[in-house]
């Protein structure tokens, strides 16, 4: 047999059978989605100029993903920079990173559910950090916030005087420990963090938190006690809004889709 032909064949029988595996396609579709994330939450106003949002590497639970230090509607692919769990970059190679990067890698350090993380500062959640009233669901697509969203101070963790930042591993993981095993949490006088078993969840319960803070203060502006859902109702719930995810993440992509 002619060697070149032959050789040929070799080939293209690796390639038949490494196919089936496709073992690089999860991370590049990873990747696709983060930068898609990056561009909903800005097209729909949880972020502006300002937040971020990682994923966990699907192959390697020990290190994220993360735009260098950029506005988030403006992210591609080439942006994204690995971290290990202190938030270390990997693979800088030049690109500047988030100061507060170390929110992610602590939440992911003590959260091994969490594959998601956005970070924001929509201005809705604010009212509820700094005052004594607990945001907690009023409608149904925010259920995942069950019995109200913990509160963030810093100050117990990094003294008076902070720029409210956190630029630290102790930071991220005081933070991390008031997040503790719920879906979000608010951060005093700065934003909030979300988080999700995948890229939509974490998207979705940005999304959505926002939407239930603004309900609740108009809620709160009509006088009297609003009602808000229980325990159970909370719940049931949320186990039914997790399997409607997808479709809202399906019509955010296609807003965002030249």
């Amino acid at each position: 047999m002619d060697r070149p032909l032959f050789l040929l064949g070799v080939l293209a029988a690796s390639f038949a059978a490494a196919a089936p595996a496709r073992a690089a396609d999860a991370p590049i579709a990873t990747i696709d989605d983060l930068v898609a994330a990056n561009r909903i939450l800005a097209h729909e106003n949880v972020v502006d100029g300002f937040g971020h949002v990682s994923a966990r590497d699907p192959q390697n639970a020990n290190q994220y993903w993360l735009s260098r230090s950029i506005a988030p509607a403006t992210v591609t692919a080439a942006d994204i920079v690995t971290y290990d769990l202190d938030s270390t970059a990997l693979n800088a190679n030049g690109r500047t990173s988030f100061l507060e990067r170390f929110i992610h890698g602590a939440i992911y350090k003590a959260r091994p559910d969490v594959k998601a993380i956005v970070h924001a500062h929509t201005p809705a959640v604010i009212p509820f950090g700094v005052s004594s009233v607990k945001l907690q669901p009023v409608f149904h697509l925010a259920s995942f916030i069950g019995a109200g969203a913990p509160v963030f101070e810093i100050r117990n963790a990094g003294g008076p005087a902070t720029d409210l930042l956190v630029k630290t591993n102790a930071l991220g993981d005081a933070l991390a420990k008031t997040l503790g095993n719920a879906n979000i949490a608010l951060m005093r006088g700065h934003g909030m963090v979300a988080v999700g078993t995948s890229i939509p969840e974490a998207v979705f319960r940005a999304y959505y938190t926002g939407q239930d803070a603004q309900l609740q203060s108009e809620a709160l502006r009509l006088g009297g006690t609003p009602t808000y859902l229980n325990a159970e109702e909370s719940r049931s719930a949320a186990q039914t809004v997790t399997g409607l995810v997808d479709r809202a993440w399906q019509l955010w992509k296609r807003a965002i889709t030249p």
